[in-house]
């Protein structure tokens, strides 16, 4: 097989350039953690590159409960949900899960990437449509791809736009659906839902809202973007994943136990995939634990947060208005981005660069996110080499 002449050739050829200019900032071997601090080619580095936002994947809690899991049920449930996977222990945690979020019932998923592929091409059939924010993840857009009804972008968090395509549309089919992050990932801003919850009202469409980076974080006590704006009986549908507040892997959906019952005998990719191993489930229902027990935790995470929020503020970054635990440094060049980052890693600091198509071209950034784990002392450096950043490479204080 001749590769060159594939349609992706063009970013091995990118990657290579990258690598022959040590300036390759993907695939990072990290050969040790403990959670605030890894080992990359046996140095130390803080990170601030990680979605581990509550700083679980190490705590004594989670990981004897993995363990227990583990020699209980064993490594895996080899099988499908419908078939030999359906273990006491993955309803136990779809019951508390809905609970935490609010809704009548919930369905976990082996991965989040699969939750948004089953449930959003089971939703939309040929009559139906979505409508998404043109910066929706990745996983969303390639579920619009799965879906026999059409998909309309909106721009990004533009509620005209929005109204726009919703009156061109609602007429024409079925059942339309309002599709959007709740805490897009990258620039770590919030989706406008009270706005889009009104909007669906009026026009008498749903929503679906994917929290990846909102559950667990946001709200009280985490309980998500829909806790966040009091919208949880107002939105049909909210995704969550486990990769990231919950130190695990997995996803879920959550909504009403009609819904539910629905997506789990249409969702291709829960009927047909392995379920979520003993471990995973077993891991997020210990951070439910430690989440609902520990009173402190998100106040720590809260104030690490607002600690190098001021801290960027005081140096002079853009940061894109970020209202979460991410917080992305505007960068614009994408070199430089690339050179940043090489300048973080060699002054000990792990930190992960944005670059077109994931962004806009011409809007490079350092993406940054923070742990309740973190502590005042390696924030304080992360501040210092971040200063020295700032001056030695000139990153701008405003989006150009």
């Amino acid at each position: 097989m001749n590769i060159e002449t594939m349609r992706g050739y063009k970013m091995v050829q990118k990657a290579n350039i990258l690598r022959a200019n040590n300036l390759y900032p993907f695939f990072r071997s990290i050969g040790d953690s403990e959670g605030t601090v890894v080992k990359v080619d046996g140095l130390d580095q803080i990170m601030i590159g990680s979605n581990n936002y509550l700083g679980l994947t190490h705590h004594p809690h989670v990981i004897e409960s993995a363990i227990k899991a583990i020699e209980k049920y064993g490594t895996g449930c080899t099988g499908s949900r419908f078939l030999n996977g359906n273990l006491t222990i993955h309803e136990e945690l779809e019951d508390r899960l809905a609970k935490y979020v609010g809704h009548e019932a919930s369905l976990v998923f082996s991965t989040g990437m699969q939750t948004n592929l089953g449930v959003i091409s089971a939703l939309c059939g040929p009559k139906d449509c979505l409508l998404f924010d043109s910066e929706n993840h990745a996983s969303l857009i390639d579920a619009s791809r799965l879906a026999l009804g059409p998909t309309f972008k909106y721009k990004h968090n533009n509620m005209e736009s929005l109204e726009q395509v919703l009156a061109e549309n609602v007429n024409r089919f079925n059942h339309v659906w309002i599709v959007t992050d709740g805490v897009f990932s990258m620039t770590g801003e919030l989706a406008k839902l009270p706005e889009i919850v009104e909007l669906a009202e009026k026009y008498g469409a749903h929503v679906y809202n994917d929290d990846a980076h909102g559950i667990g974080v946001m709200g009280s006590q985490g309980r998500g973007t829909l806790t966040h704006f009091d919208l949880v009986d107002r939105v049909a549908l909210n995704m969550g994943t486990f990769s990231k507040s919950f130190a695990s892997i997995g996803g879920v959906i959550t909504g009403s136990v009609e819904m539910i019952d629905y997506i789990k005998h249409n969702a291709r990719s829960f009927m047909f995939s392995a379920s979520m191993p003993p471990s995973a489930v077993a891991t997020v229902t210990a951070c439910l634990d430690v989440i609902e027990q520990d009173t402190s935790l998100h106040d720590r995470l809260w104030a690490n947060v607002d600690m190098m929020r001021q801290g960027f503020k005081d140096i002079g970054f853009y940061t894109y208005n970020s209202q979460t635990p991410i917080i992305p440094i505007f960068i614009g060049d994408e070199m430089k981005a690339l050179t940043v980052t090489n300048y973080l890693k060699d002054n000990g600091v792990f930190a992960t660069p944005v670059l077109p198509p994931a962004v806009p071209k011409g809007e490079a950034l350092i993406r940054t996110s923070y742990m309740a784990s973190h502590s005042n002392e390696e924030l304080t450096k992360v501040l210092e080499v971040l200063k020295k950043a700032k001056q030695e490479f000139d990153i701008p204080a405003t989006i150009h």
